[in-house]
């Protein structure tokens, strides 16, 4: 019964983060990761171009590049965030290392991805346009999978994000009944 009791405050306390994350809304993940994101590319930026910054716009020679809060791709985040929480059987500490590399292969590869747009828009490409909306409608999401793929690769998890969980509560529930008809006989 113990085992039961410890899974079950398990999954409560994993879901009961998520929604309290999901009404906070993601103004949290925007909140954490716009300096993250901004400062590195600011930086980046700073390596080849005349560029100063301004509140959330860096100018890249007198060009006004604005990171807004779907540049920092807090959604992104928090669907890793889903997916690593609604993973059940994962001990604390690895949980935290997951997602403290996925959150950071995220941001890595957000830095990378607005300092690349930059460079094109700066330069004048004709290509910025498409490859912006090729990054916003596929990148986004095409990042997370993969994101995520490598994080059960290299972590080694087995279980699979909502469906282990309801597998788990039905398989509970279901020995629950056979146990209360076999006390009965």
């Amino acid at each position: 019964m113990k085992k039961d009791v410890k899974y079950a405050l398990d999954i409560i306390s994993r879901y009961f983060i998520l929604v309290v994350l999901g009404i906070l809304g993601l103004n949290i993940f925007h909140f954490i990761f716009l300096p993250l994101t901004i400062y590195p590319v600011f930086l980046l930026l700073k390596s080849f171009f005349n560029t100063s910054i301004i509140s959330n716009i860096i100018f890249v020679n007198n060009i006004p590049i604005e990171i807004i809060g779907a540049c920092v791709a807090g959604s992104a985040y928090f669907l890793l965030l889903i997916l690593n929480l609604s993973t059940p059987k994962i001990n604390l500490k690895k949980r935290m290392l997951i997602l403290l590399f996925s959150f950071s292969s995220l941001l890595l590869l957000n830095i990378l991805r607005i300092f690349l747009l930059s460079i094109l828009l700066v330069s004048g490409n004709s290509f910025f346009d498409i490859t912006h909306k090729i990054f916003w409608y596929v990148g986004s999401t095409v990042f997370v999978v993969g994101i995520w793929f490598l994080s059960v690769k290299f972590f080694k998890i087995k279980e699979i994000p909502f469906y282990s969980d309801i597998i788990s509560l039905y398989d509970s529930r279901k020995n629950s009944h056979k146990s209360k008809r076999s006390r009965k006989h």
